[in-house]
């Protein structure tokens, strides 16, 4: 014979508001697993953060474009993307580079080995053929400078003339750029008005 409980009374040894046993460890489990989850997020944070320092810092390099001295493929501010770990750069490929404590952005013309002029008419000569750069619409005038023309570049070395010839601060004004200055090749843009 089993006596009813009025209802709306607790069972006996227990008090209203009390948990269960088995409701006490699936609230210390799910508090457990909340915890195990933030500690998994920080965790997983604190990776992408270290994996992007090294991507960012060793890898790859992401500066604004300082002027329009590449116009009209670059203009100034757009973000240029540039590769730190290439060993050797080709002809026509877009580099940044700095110099004297400025950075800059300019396409080899010609590396080590090579022997170059810009002559008195504003032809561009590279081992003794004059170069036709279908995609400049400047032509390339000498600069009043310290380079003495042919330049024979020695390894490691390169000319590095900008897109914009006329006025653009290049190797025209300050010589061959040394593989040491490089900081590497441009692979892609972001355009500035895309942002």
């Amino acid at each position: 014979m089993t006596m009813d409980r009025p209802k709306g009374k607790p069972p006996p040894g227990k008090r209203r508001g009390q948990l269960t046993p088995e409701q006490v460890i699936r609230k210390r489990r799910q508090r457990l697993a909340d915890r195990a989850d933030i500690h998994s997020f920080f965790f997983k944070l604190a990776a992408l953060a270290v994996l992007l320092a090294v991507l960012f810092g060793g890898v790859f390099g992401i500066t604004p474009m300082p002027d329009d001295s590449m116009s009209p493929r670059l203009s100034a501010g757009d973000l240029v993307l540039y590769y730190r770990l290439a060993d050797s750069w080709s002809i026509n490929e877009v580099m940044v580079f700095h110099k004297d404590g400025e950075l800059y952005v300019g396409r080899v013309i010609a590396r080590g080995g090579d022997t170059m002029e810009i002559t008195e008419y504003a032809t561009l000569v590279v081992n003794g053929s004059t170069v036709i750069e279908n995609d400049i619409y400047y032509s390339t005038p000498r600069y009043d400078s310290d380079v003495t023309y042919p330049v024979t570049l020695a390894d490691g070395e390169y000319f590095i003339l900008c897109d914009q010839r006329q006025g653009a601060k290049d190797s025209r004004y300050f010589g061959p750029v040394s593989e040491s200055e490089v900081l590497g090749k441009v692979i892609t843009v972001v355009r500035r008005s895309g942002l």
